[in-house]
């Protein structure tokens, strides 16, 4: 059953994959989305490769002034630091009043990604759909045939509620709802390849220890100074948040598996945690809250598994 993909209300999000094999087949449903979004006075932001960048300019020529352009590879670095990137271009667009939603072309990148990048980044796409629920956004994600893994195509009809063509939509049979709890999405932690011996230490309330274990194994595993700062402050949140909403206790793993340090924090506490875990920003106006989103900016990946017996929150910081 399809429905028109234009004229729609501002209410909420709308998240959709586009499914393309051609230049034709993007353009055909990429240009009527500027357009009308401009028509409106929808703010419009283009994030996809260049050869994509290029061809809407030529398409949009009279108007392509009025659509804000980045180049994919410079915006989809790491998933938490990229969800953070967009909830900013829609709070600068939509705050003011100036415009009153937001349309996104996002390409994601998909080249020279390991497994576990690609499977990450596959959870961002379903993250989007809880995480920007309530905002102001449409968001349609391309992904080109010609290039792309099947497995990645597969997934973007999981991963979206809509799937975009040339100026319809059609509702995806394929979709796999992000808060289901036994879905696809909460999936256990994949095994490990440490190189050496794990690091392992048991923290209660008092984190000094803690800060300290990571700083001085994460130095000697060769991590950079100002990312070993990073990765101690992220492992005391999540720490702290073992201890608060956990059963005041955990255990920290942290060891090298190749170009990556990785640490697990792990509490048994009853506390539940969600696998999208710091993919939804904060309250502003509440105090407290907002650890777990800053952490999920700055590591590299950020994954959140629950299980009858503990919750581990895995991090990963790149050593380059």
């Amino acid at each position: 059953m399809t429905a028109p993909v234009l004229h729609r209300p501002h209410e909420g999000l709308t998240h959709q994959g586009l499914v393309y094999g051609s230049d034709e087949e993007f353009l055909a449903a990429t240009v009527p989305f500027c357009r009308e979004g401009l028509t409106r006075g929808d703010a419009v932001l283009a994030v996809t490769t260049g050869t994509n960048i290029g061809l809407l300019r030529h398409a949009l020529a009279d108007v392509s002034g009025q659509v804000e352009y980045v180049d994919a590879q410079d915006w989809y670095r790491h998933p938490g630091a990229t969800l953070g990137a967009y909830h900013r271009y829609v709070d600068r667009c939509t705050a003011t009043g100036t415009h009153q939603r937001v349309r996104v072309i996002g390409e994601p990148v998909w080249h020279g990604r390991d497994a576990l990048e690609s499977t990450e980044w596959t959870r961002y796409e379903s993250a989007i759909n809880v995480a920007f629920a309530d905002c102001p956004a449409w968001i349609i994600c391309p992904y080109d045939t010609r290039v792309l893994p099947s497995g990645v195509v597969a997934d973007a009809r999981r991963t979206h509620p809509e799937l975009a063509t040339a100026g319809a939509a059609l509702v995806s049979d394929h979709y796999a709802d992000p808060v289901d709890a036994d879905g696809v999405w909460n999936r256990p932690l994949a095994p490990v390849r440490a190189e050496g011996e794990e690091a392992v230490l048991s923290f209660g309330a008092d984190l000094t220890d803690v800060r300290t274990f990571v700083a001085d194994t994460a130095t000697a595993l060769g991590l950079a100074p100002h990312k070993t700062q990073t990765l101690v402050f992220a492992v005391n949140e999540v720490a702290t948040n073992a201890v608060q909403h956990g059963g005041g206790t955990g255990r920290l793993v942290l060891r090298r598996c190749g170009p990556r340090i990785v640490a697990d924090v792990v509490n048994t506490g009853e506390a539940q945690a969600a696998w999208y875990l710091g993919y939804l920003p904060p309250d502003p106006r509440q105090p407290r809250g907002h650890g777990m989103w800053a952490v999920r900016a700055l590591c590299d990946l950020l994954e959140v598994h629950t299980d009858r017996e503990a919750t581990t929150v895995r991090l990963h910081v790149g050593l380059d």
